[in-house]
């Protein structure tokens, strides 16, 4: 650890608070962690993590052993000094702006129990133009303000702590001074700014991926129109530094506890201030129209779904996590048992039960395949791109259908095999 350790509170131990505190508490920090969920707390207090992210629980384990990172709830939490970092949820309203509950509930908190010269720091993502007011109540406190927006990915939160792009800090001077300590051990360009901008480079960011992946989207489905292939027209376009050749993997759309959420809020943010953000409402627009897809796919080839077994594979948002929020799989079960389809799920990793989204949810692949008509491919895992598809082909019904919604598979492979395969812009 360089630089002076400060003691830290950590308000809400999800995916952010979480991560956030066991890497703080490995780089010599004192870390408390201060969760209201009574399920959370117990497992955490046992070593064991309640969220699935490589990684996570080794550094929680050596947090607790060395007496570094300990698990309170807020009502066992003493006067708060140090530096207070805010980490709760900030899901979407029915209008798509962000519920800020449990963001006021933490600041009423630290109102009350704050002593003067503490740091809040923001990691939860609040809408553009938040910041600000609450910094102004938390100043009548004798407290200073700081936006410190997140860019960890589920499924590489903690290599991303460690090897981010960039950290970012939106405050005053004084306290902008004593957060860049907190991040003394990491290599990476600190960009300091002021709260607003800092809020709205987090917004910016994500908007930006998800324009990129709804923009190969698109394009993608020209190519379905006029006979190109994605893949390699997303390597053409990628080859140009100024375009890079991330985000340009043509598939069933994003998914996830960002994306969904903060493209909506920044789309909500825009229209409460007079202003129509018609390129991000496309984004959108686009990304659900994605779902759609499979299932105009399988009844453009089978005809009417009605009593065909379908077998969706990968529950989760993305591979090597056990999130479900916003997960494509979610919203496609749905459209095929509503055409009749009888739907069985299959995950690498059991989301703790046999029943998603309404659907029985097999062990195995295998099993989940075994005489299905069709399948469809949600989510790229491991252990479904490389499956022994020749075999799982051999045990399925009918025309073999094989709907690769990641694009993840050999589409000759699977034809030589004797499946039809269909992709995301990869006419045959």
């Amino acid at each position: 650890m360089h630089g002076m350790a400060d003691k830290i509170t950590i308000f809400g131990a999800g995916y952010v608070g979480l991560v956030s505190g066991a890497c703080l508490a490995h780089s010599g920090h004192d870390v408390t962690l201060l969760e209201t969920d009574e399920g959370k707390l117990d497992s955490l207090r046992r070593g064991v993590s309640p969220i699935f992210e490589p990684g996570a629980e080794d550094l929680i384990a050596e947090g607790v052993a060395a007496g570094r990172l300990r698990f309170l709830h807020p009502d066992e939490a003493g006067p708060l000094g140090g530096i207070l970092v805010i980490a709760v949820g900030t899901p979407t309203t029915t209008t798509g702006a962000a519920d800020l509950t449990a963001v006021r509930t933490v600041v009423d908190r630290i109102a009350s129990a704050a002593e003067p010269g503490a740091i809040v720091a923001m990691k939860s993502t609040v809408p553009a133009g938040t910041g600000v007011r609450l910094a102004e109540k938390l100043r009548g406190y004798g407290c200073e303000y700081v936006s410190n927006p997140e860019f960890l990915r589920e499924g590489s939160a903690v290599q991303d702590w460690y090897h981010t792009d960039r950290i970012v800090l939106g405050g005053t001077p004084v306290a902008l001074e004593r957060m860049k300590a907190l991040y003394a051990d990491i290599d990476a360009p600190v960009l300091t700014c002021d709260i607003t901008s800092a809020e709205m480079i987090k917004y910016a960011s994500n908007a930006f991926l998800a324009t990129k992946i709804s923009f190969i989207n698109e394009i993608a489905s020209i190519c379905d129109f006029l006979g190109a292939q994605v893949d390699d027209v997303a390597a053409g376009i990628g080859m140009d530094a100024r375009i890079g050749k991330d985000f340009l993997r043509a598939g069933i759309g994003w998914g996830g506890s960002c994306f969904p959420k903060d493209t909506r809020a920044l789309d909500f943010i825009a229209t409460i201030n007079g202003y129509d953000f018609h390129l991000l409402r496309a984004v959108i627009e686009v990304n659900a129209r994605q779902r759609v897809l499979p299932v105009r796919a399988l009844k453009s080839e089978l005809g009417e779904l009605e009593g065909k077994r379908v077998a969706v594979l990968g529950l989760t948002f993305k591979p090597e996590t056990d999130d479900t929020r916003e997960a494509p799989a979610l919203e496609i079960i749905p459209l095929l048992a509503a055409e009749g389809a009888e739907v069985v799920g299959y995950n690498p990793m059991t989301l703790g039960g046999d029943d998603y989204a309404g659907v029985r949810v097999c062990p195995t692949l295998d099993e989940a395949v075994a005489c299905a008509e069709a399948v469809v491919i949600t989510t790229e895992w491991p252990e479904i791109r490389d499956a022994d598809w020749t075999a799982l082909i051999a045990t399925m019904a009918g025309r073999r259908l094989v709907y690769d919604g990641r694009n993840c598979l050999d589409p000759g492979r699977v034809r030589d095999a004797g499946g039809t395969y269909l992709g995301v812009g990869r006419p045959q």
